[in-house]
């Protein structure tokens, strides 16, 4: 009973500030205030009045989309070479498809700009795309690892035995075993690389902007409740999806439990 009590008011002070930009969404204040001395949906109004902001999100939503197929494209197949390969470095491999999460992402970032400057890739689909790549590419390799590892390669062995192909063996037996780790780990490079802002904010440019870095400008100059319209439909956003994966594979099976 006291561990629950303990959990639950964990949870209550990490959700605390995520749960006050709800109510500061509505607020009628042409400052961000707490309390709201009123509520109206003016701000979630002016939202839709915001050009650079709704081409922002456009373009974070068609660069997550793009990063998240090209993680899937790389991760499989070198989770499959890690997970059933017999080769030697295997772990060496690993190690480096998912060294990126062990650099701040402000030193990661730095790294970019200096690589890209000289290439004339800063602030461009391509540059932007490598650049989130870097970071959603380890998250999906490591979910597709573990599905993988969760399979009984008797399974594998058993259909090779009757005389499947190795294509054949993964269309058909590995790959729907797989398939909740698959949209888990195109859910998690998904939202990786649509919340990321630090890395972006060194490889974007004036023309091409993702929505972090544009709401992260957005309050260097104005101090109205307008980001947190935006912040409280970004969360449901998130809490979307995460419960659509849920409803659909069952959390339990998209982490191989």
């Amino acid at each position: 009973m006291i561990h629950r009590a303990l959990i639950a008011l964990l949870f209550a002070f990490l959700l605390a500030p995520v749960a006050l930009v709800f109510p500061m969404s509505f607020s009628a204040d042409r400052v961000i205030a707490w309390p709201p001395s009123a509520f109206s949906f003016r701000w979630y109004i002016a939202l839709f009045n915001e050009t650079a902001l709704r081409q922002a999100a456009l373009n974070s939503l068609l660069l997550a989309l793009g990063v998240t197929l090209l993680s899937l494209a790389i991760a499989l197949p070198a989770a499959l070479a890690i997970a059933r390969g017999g080769f030697r470095g295997r772990d060496s491999l690993m190690a480096l498809l998912t060294a990126p999460l062990l650099l701040p992402t402000i030193v990661l970032g730095l790294a970019l700009l200096i690589v890209f400057a000289g290439y004339g890739l800063i602030g461009s689909w391509l540059g932007l795309a490598f650049a989130h790549l870097l970071i959603t590419l380890p998250y999906a390799l490591r979910v597709l690892s573990t599905a993988l590892a969760t399979i009984p390669a008797a399974v594998e062995e058993a259909a090779a035995s009757l005389g499947a192909a190795p294509g054949a063996v993964f269309r058909r037996v590995t790959l729907p075993l797989m398939t909740p780790g698959v949209i888990a780990a195109a859910a998690i490079s998904f939202l990786v690389s649509f919340d990321e802002v630090v890395i972006s904010l060194f490889v974007v440019g004036p023309k091409l902007t993702t929505l972090p870095v544009a709401m992260y400008r957005y309050v260097e100059s104005r101090t109205d409740p307008l980001v947190a319209a935006v912040s409280a439909l970004l969360v449901l956003f998130s809490l979307a999806i995460v419960l659509l994966l849920d409803r659909t594979v069952s959390l339990r099976k998209a982490i191989g439990k």
